[in-house]
This record gives structure tokens, sequence and C-alpha cells, in this order.
């Protein structure tokens, strides 16, 4: 079976927060898995891409079923994955797999449509898998022409125009709930991107009083100062959990940092006065428990998903125009794969022909002979020139079809024309 590039995943489209946060992958452990994925039976290459509304396996595969079997596994051993669950997972090949790929990289597979911060995930995964040593030529030239392509969709079209983000629907929902926000309390936990993307869209609603609590406290105190917001210790978190009206949890910690226990604690230490709590973390920071709580209303990815759904419907005309983009590009990059295919057989058939026509000029110096020096040269050019023009012309046939059915079919003609099954030169090219 002939390598080819194959995604295995699970996104927000397919399954919710409760099924993400299972096989989200910390970045500790992204290593090990890369590890253990490039040893394993039919895979290559391996890139792994995980953020909050995706955890994807991006291989180079030399045997499909055996690769995807191959991340199944990992992930029933490593994450208990149940048969129940396989259902959110896709497995996409080919050129479905390099348009996928693109899409993403672009922001067009994104709970926001053409959010920027995708293509550096992406970015960082590559450079991950490149100093694990588990991607080569192949993933890293699919993953840095997607990034080239994000690029390209980015300064061609208005795909990144909207001001429409993760924060900004985390504010509209807290909206809906406390209606004015001016005179708010707000806590902010993590200190990361986020968090000042939701401290901007929440001052621009109208909160002023901003707090902001990090496991980091040089992270808390250096953000804090740009949002001209208050760094607090997370050593009384009870305490500043109970005076704010909204808390935005943004942080990457592996377990729940707000249990049931925590909130029942906070309504009563605010005699029911109402609170909005918004998780936009995966996997979740807040226990989704607490949503049962009278007076809490907590907030997940998912919620947050049908209030930016609205823009990408509005959005439509930009998406339409990006796709464009990215199948224009994945149609050159294919022909560029298809172009390598056919290498070993181009060297091959360039290297018969030679031997041909060397044996031919041997025959006629025997036959006709002796010549003089320029005679004998205009001879060996001559044969040069016949070498070229047959050995150009098939190649280009071959790298011109525009499918692989009709690449192999001239392939396997051209090896029984030319009788190309005994060179070396092929026998290497089927082995790469």
């Amino acid at each position: 079976m002939e390598p080819t590039l194959v995604v295995v995943g699970l996104n927000f489209r397919t399954s919710p927060v409760a099924i993400r946060e299972r096989f989200w992958i910390a970045e500790p452990r992204r290593h090990e898995a890369l590890y253990q994925l490039v040893r394993a039976e039919g895979i290559d290459e391996v890139v792994v891409l995980a953020t909050c509304n995706r955890t994807e396996f991006i291989v180079w595969a030399n045997d499909v079923p055996t690769a995807a079997n191959s991340v199944l596994r990992f992930l029933t051993h490593e994450y208990q994955l149940k048969l129940c669950e396989w259902s959110h997972f896709y497995r996409l090949m080919d050129d479905v797999a390099l348009t996928h790929v693109f899409q993403v990289a672009a922001g067009l597979d994104s709970m926001v449509l053409g959010e920027p911060e995708i293509a550096a995930h992406m970015r960082e995964a590559l450079r991950q898998a490149q100093k694990a040593g588990t991607s080569g030529r192949f993933l890293d030239g699919i993953i840095q022409k997607a990034l080239a392509v994000s690029a390209r969709v980015r300064n061609e079209t208005s795909i990144a125009d909207s001001n429409i983000t993760v924060p900004y629907a985390a504010v509209e929902l807290a909206m809906g709930v406390l209606g004015d926000l001016s005179g708010c309390e707000v806590l902010l936990v993590g200190a990361g991107r986020v968090s000042q993307l939701a401290a901007k869209c929440l001052r621009s609603a109208g909160a002023s009083r901003l707090k902001l609590m990090s496991r980091t406290p040089q992270k808390a105190e250096e953000l804090a100062f740009k949002l001209n917001a208050k760094a607090v210790s997370s050593d009384d978190r009870l305490g500043h959990l109970k005076s704010a009206d909204i808390v935005v949890c943004s942080t990457s910690c592996p377990h729940s940092i707000v249990s049931l226990d925590d909130a029942q604690q906070i309504i009563r230490a605010r005699r029911q006065k109402p609170m909005v709590m918004i998780d936009i973390s995966v996997p979740r920071d807040i226990d989704p428990r607490v949503g049962e709580v009278d007076g809490i209303h907590l907030f997940d990815m998912d919620d947050l998903e049908k209030v930016v759904k609205k823009d990408m419907y509005e959005r439509r005309g930009a998406a339409e125009e990006a796709n464009k983009i990215v199948a224009d590009e994945v149609l050159g990059f294919r022909r560029r794969l298809m172009a390598e295919r056919v290498i070993p057989t181009v060297v091959a058939l360039r290297h018969r022909l030679e031997e041909l026509c060397q044996q031919e000029v041997e025959f006629v110096r025997k036959e006709y002979g002796p010549f003089t020096d320029d005679q004998d040269q205009i001879l060996t050019t001559l044969a040069s020139h016949i070498t070229q023009r047959i050995s150009g012309s098939l190649a280009r046939e071959l790298r011109d079809l525009p499918d692989r059915t009709g690449q192999d079919m001239l392939t396997v003609a051209i090896h029984r024309l030319f009788q190309l099954e005994s060179s070396e030169m092929v026998e290497a090219g089927k082995e790469n």
C-alpha cells in the first residue's frame, strides 16, 4: 500500500466538551505520545495537535488501516477509549485529509471562524514533533504548506475581520444573565491570552473591577499591570470567588479547580445573589455539577459555540472565498506529491534509455567506425538528446496526469515497455 496522509481525531463538531476533555493531551504528555506513535505499526511520521476544541493525530502512514488502528490502540491504552466512543472520532485520508489540515490552519474548522490562534497551535505542534524526531520530509512539507495557506487566506479574504471571539461570546452570556455589567466584580483565573481578551471584552461591556488570579504570581502581576486589573493570590481562592459576580476560568490545569462543595460555600456566602461562571478550559476547570447549584449560572465551551454560530452564518461569503483558496492549494500540493511519486520511475527510465542508447552507439561504432573525434562526439550527443527527449516527454505525461489511477496505469505501462521491473532504481523507489 502506498504511503499517504491520514488524520484521526475529534473536535467540537463531533463531540461535546465532556468527551473532548477526556482525550485532550496535556503538553507534558505529548512528547511521550509522539514517541509511542511513531514506533507503532503503519506510522512513518506523526504530529499531535491538541487544543480546547480538538485533538488530532496527523499521520504519514505506510498502511492506513494499520496506522488508524495504532492510534485507536494508543487511545484505548492511555485514555481508556471505549467502543461506544469511537463514533466521536473521524478518520480522513488522502485529499480529504489534506483539505482538512489546510482548513484547520486557516481557521475554517474553528468554533470562531477565522480564529488566528489555531495557526500558532499548529506551528507549535510541528515544532514539538520536529524536536521529538517524529515529523520528517512529508509532514514538515504538509504543515508548512498549511501555514502558508492560512496566511494567504488571511491576506486575500475578510475571514479574520470579525470581532467575535470566544471571550466575546462569554461576555454575551454573562450579559444575558446579569444585564448591565457596570459595577460587577470580575475574577479572571489564568494569565494567558484568553484572559487578556476576556478582560478587554468585559471592560467594553462596562465591567471595571477586574481581578486576576494565576498559579504563577509573576505572570498574574505582569498581565494585571497590562490590563489595569488587580493581581490576587490563589491562597485566598474561595474568598475571591465569593466576592466575584463573574468568574472566567481559562487555565491548563488538568483537574477541576472549582468543586461542587466550593460552589455551595460560595452561593451561601453570597446569600443566593446570582453569579456567572464561564469555563473556557479543556479539560474543564469547573466541576459541571456546579451548574446545578441555585444562583450559579455555569457556561462551558459548548454553550459558547451556540453564541458564535450566528456569526459564522453571517460570514459564510468569506468562508466560501477561503474554501476556494484551500481547494486551489490542495490541487497544487497534490500535483507536487504526485510528481514526487513518479521520481523513481523517471530516474529508472532515464537510466534504461541511456543504457539502450549506449548499446546502439557501440553497435554503430563497431559496424561503421572508426569515426573521427568530432563524428564520435556528434554520435554521443545525438544519443543523449534522444534519451532526454523521450524521458522528458514521458516524465511530463506522468506528472501532469490529473489522478492517481491514470498515473499508476501509465507507470505500469512504462515499466513493461522498457523492462524497468529489474531496475535497481525501481526497486529502491518501491522500498521508499
